[in-house]
């Protein structure tokens, strides 16, 4: 059975392991949990490793009908402007695609009670299930830092976001752009990292 109208079975048994990642971050920024099942098979896995207090998610999250409530309508009802990054794109052109990609990850956000603004970064593990069409069998979130800003900084912050390469960018470009706000210093911090920064952003 085809994944979308006008999609033949053929096209998605030529989905990637980059076609997956991109599907997950417009599935979670534009709140779309219908494409959740397209990234994850049935009995997938979500791990959510919380570093920083200022956050909270459940520990682990059993299958993709609960990772689409977690990741995408729970998520999407507190959050908005939402532009997730990931510092890496998994590795193209290979016969066979890897069964794990590990990237560093930024985010930006607003609160929609609020309206203070959220930075955060951390690292995503994605295991994937050599299937035909390929889906994610596990995916490790990391949340290292998350930063909150008041509601004035918006303005900024997205300027910072919207000038950058959407979905995939690098440490280089994130940091180089970056506005004057020592909030972010944490977020920036953790991405220059000693030994961290992805072949890309050298």
């Amino acid at each position: 059975m085809a994944d979308v109208p006008g999609k033949s079975a053929g096209d998605a048994e030529l989905r990637s392991p980059t076609d997956l990642v991109r599907d997950y971050i417009r599935a979670k920024d534009e709140n779309r949990p219908h494409l959740i099942p397209r990234v994850f098979c049935e009995s997938a896995c979500l791990e959510m490793r919380v570093r920083n207090q200022d956050i909270s998610f459940p520990p682990v999250s059993q299958g993709a009908a609960t990772i689409a409530d977690v990741l995408v309508r729970r998520f999407n009802q507190t959050y908005e402007n939402i532009y997730t990054f990931c510092m890496e794109k998994p590795a193209a052109g290979s016969a066979k695609p890897p069964a794990v990609f590990a990237c560093d990850w930024l985010v930006g956000m607003s609160e929609k009670a609020t309206g203070n603004v959220r930075v955060g970064c951390g690292r995503y593990e994605w295991i994937f299930l050599p299937s035909c069409p390929p889906r994610v069998e596990r995916l490790a979130i990391i949340i290292e830092v998350m930063q909150t800003l008041p509601p004035w900084r918006l303005p900024e912050v997205l300027n910072w976001l919207l000038a950058l390469d959407y979905p995939w960018t690098s440490v280089g470009a994130a940091s180089r752009s970056a506005p004057a706000i020592n909030l972010l210093d944490p977020v920036l911090k953790y991405l220059v990292r000693e030994g961290g920064v992805p072949q890309n952003a050298r």
